[in-house]
């Protein structure tokens, strides 16, 4: 099945899509209008993390609160802002007074289209104790600001994986 532009659909799954372009083998998000990633600080200036198993790296993953726009009939019109706070307090039990969109940008340009739009969440009120939805048994950690950095590190060493993205998210957390 061919897409134009040289762009070949080798396979699709219900959320991911394989495809071909000329030589280049890549994976794409199915029925997503965006991704969004949150940079959660509290009042108390504690950076807020999210951790869960991730099944293709057979391990537990540090990560920033994140998630997809558009993937539910529900959220088919909402705007990335309105995803980001709503999987803001689905994994976190947060909600943010106020959200500011900081940057966007690719994550693994080199397997996947997925570009994504990150936002610093301030002025957070905690509604519930999170923990996602349909099963994903999300933990959340409050770290604060100075501390993130070495906590991060004990938890490398612990044998649970970080992502990248949370390094980034100290930056622009300290950044106010």
């Amino acid at each position: 099945m061919s897409t134009g532009r040289n762009r070949t659909v080798i396979a699709e799954g219900r959320f991911l899509r394989f495809a071909r372009y000329g030589t280049w083998e890549f994976v794409d998000r199915r029925n997503v209008s965006g991704i969004v990633c949150i940079v959660p600080v509290t009042p108390e200036g504690r950076l807020v993390f999210v951790e869960q198993f991730r099944p293709p790296v057979q391990c537990r993953v540090i990560e920033l609160p994140a998630g997809l726009a558009g993937d539910e009939t529900a959220f088919s019109a909402e705007d990335l802002a309105e995803a980001a706070a709503r999987e803001l307090q689905e994994e976190t039990g947060y909600r943010a007074g106020a959200m500011k969109w900081l940057t966007r940008g690719p994550l693994t340009p080199g397997v996947s289209t997925e570009v994504v739009d990150f936002y610093l969440a301030t002025d957070l009120e905690r509604l519930h104790d999170g923990g996602g939805v349909d099963g994903e048994e999300i933990v959340v950690h409050e770290i604060p600001l100075a501390e993130a950095e070495a906590w991060l590190a004990k938890r490398l060493e612990e044998g649970v994986l970080v992502d990248p993205k949370c390094y980034m998210g100290m930056y622009f957390a300290g950044r106010g």
